[in-house]
């Protein structure tokens, strides 16, 4: 019964946070993120890559850090 109401309250945070970047959408769209240096665009002929490392490393430390408050 208790990995069911840990699931619950997972999708329901989850779901929470999904609409809160909805509605900050206006505003978070204008931060440099995907266009920092570190962030990769390769143009070819009919092909675009685009690797964003910097913007990946910098959300996955922000994320760490956020998760580590609040399991402390």
């Amino acid at each position: 019964m208790g990995r069911v109401l840990k699931m619950q309250r997972f999708l329901i945070i989850l779901g929470l946070v999904i609409l809160l970047v909805g509605l900050l959408w206006p505003w978070l769209s204008k931060l440099p993120l995907g266009r920092l240096p570190g962030d990769f665009v390769i143009r070819r002929d009919g092909f675009t890559l685009y690797f964003p490392l910097a913007t990946g490393l910098l959300v996955s430390l922000i994320l760490t850090l956020l998760l580590w408050l609040f399991r402390r």
